[in-house]
């Protein structure tokens, strides 16, 4: 359970401003660690998603409309946090023309202006395939681009009742094309084979991706997916040294590991790779 003069901190700043966070939306199991740690992901445009994934346990239904000044305040708070790094998502919002895009765009420039020296990784839906909504998001300079597979082709539209495993693998595809580093995740315990799971990274890593985390599906609710089985953190270990091999750049892979879990550490990492040719911050001529 959570506790602790950290935790009970962060949880006021969060519930004053009135922002929304994945780590309480999803009923995280981190969520007191983190917390603890002043590390903490924050959920933009609302706590509604019009989406019903049958592994996540945000709250599905019809969204409030766009708060437009959510953007200040998130960049309030993590100014306020002083972080070296931090990750931002949101619910999807299949409402809206641009699926969000606009109010993405502009949380980043609202936290590049007020914490500058932070870096940032989006965790962003899929914007129902349409890539001007993506170059939206990028163009804001975000230091890494996520969006999550979840789990093995087969298994997507099962998991993933409103997505496609082929849609979201070319968002991460046009990220990378764009330069960006790109992140992603996949849930074990599904009912995935573990030569299934070898073949995504195989895929992802002649993308090019940069992050990759693996972690045991934990069933929310009795209405959503059961667990097929519980994976040994041998296996989550072997696949860490799979992925490895194939020469993904860092990969967080066990039972508790989430999308967010321990980015805060990993800003060294980032700016190591952005020096890298070809890799640099997308969009960052366009906060001038």
């Amino acid at each position: 359970m959570p506790a602790g003069d950290g935790y009970r901190d962060l949880f006021k700043m969060v519930r004053e401003l009135g922002l929304h966070t994945v780590c309480q939306s999803a009923s995280c199991p981190n969520i007191g660690e983190c917390w603890n740690n002043r590390a903490l992901t924050i959920m933009i445009l609302g706590d509604i998603c019009t989406r019903s994934c049958r592994f996540c346990d945000v709250k599905t239904g019809r969204p409030l409309p766009v708060d437009e000044d959510e953007p200040r305040r998130v960049a309030e708070i993590l100014a306020e946090l002083d972080l070296n790094h931090t990750v931002i998502t949101s619910v999807d919002r299949d409402d809206l023309k641009d699926g969000g895009a606009r109010i993405w765009a502009e949380t980043l420039y609202a936290c590049h202006r007020e914490a500058p020296d932070m870096t940032i990784e989006v965790l962003v839906p899929d914007f129902k395939g349409n890539l001007g909504d993506v170059d939206t998001v990028l163009d804001a300079g975000p230091d890494v681009f996520a969006h999550n597979l979840e789990t093995v082709p087969r298994l997507s539209r099962q998991v993933r009742v409103q997505a496609r495993y082929d849609r979201s693998f070319a968002v991460l595809r046009h990220a990378h094309k764009a330069g960006a580093l790109t992140k992603t995740g996949i849930m074990l315990g599904l009912g995935e084979h573990l030569d299934e799971v070898r073949e995504v990274i195989d895929q992802l890593a002649d993308l090019g991706l940069t992050i990759l985390t693996l972690g045991q599906y934990l069933q929310p609710s009795k209405k959503h997916l059961g667990i097929d089985r519980y994976v040994h953190p041998d296996e989550f270990a072997e696949l860490k040294s799979y992925a490895e091999r194939r020469g993904i750049d860092h990969i967080e892979s066990g039972p508790l590991v989430r999308s967010s879990y321990h980015a805060e550490g990993q800003a060294e990492l980032i700016r190591r790779l952005q020096a890298q040719p070809g890799h640099g911050k997308v969009g960052f001529a366009s906060l001038s």
